[in-house]
């Protein structure tokens, strides 16, 4: 299992990726538009009927020395953005157990599930306010 952590923004994702990679000497390994998504019901920000500006970043992914840090712009990020943990695990079935005992006491926000890049994923604001993505990734 991994804890990674996961940075909202509201439009400037991209700046602020490249920033950290510079000021921590790493590298951005992956990113992806609103616009290079397919459609998913039920995933508002997704492919069509996404946000307004479709060069919005949908997911950036940062690593240095075996460290990963994600982001995105996205909807409730605010101007000081968001912050999230999201727990990768290995396994479906390890998935479906983190969600539910996170979610435990707390408010599901998007329901977990199969998406186009994960064989489960779903977010959540824990019993404490906090919030949580679980994500078992599919190969690519």
């Amino acid at each position: 299992m991994k804890l990674i952590p996961f940075l909202g923004f509201n439009g400037k994702a991209h700046e602020a990726m490249a920033f950290y990679a510079n000021a921590l000497g790493g590298k951005v390994t992956s990113e992806m538009k609103y616009s290079d998504m397919p459609p998913s019901d039920g995933m508002e920000g997704c492919g069509e009927g996404g946000p307004s500006d479709p060069n919005l970043i949908a997911h950036s992914q940062l690593e240095v020395d075996g460290a990963i840090l994600m982001a995105a712009d996205g909807p409730g990020a605010g101007d000081g953005g968001t912050t999230t943990i999201n727990v990768d695990v290995e396994t479906v079935e390890e998935a479906e157990r983190v969600f539910a005992a996170l979610a435990e006491g707390g408010k599901i926000t998007m329901p977990i599930g199969e998406t186009f890049w994960a064989k489960r994923w779903g977010m959540l604001e824990d019993r404490y306010g906090k919030p949580w993505m679980v994500n078992c990734m599919k190969p690519y």
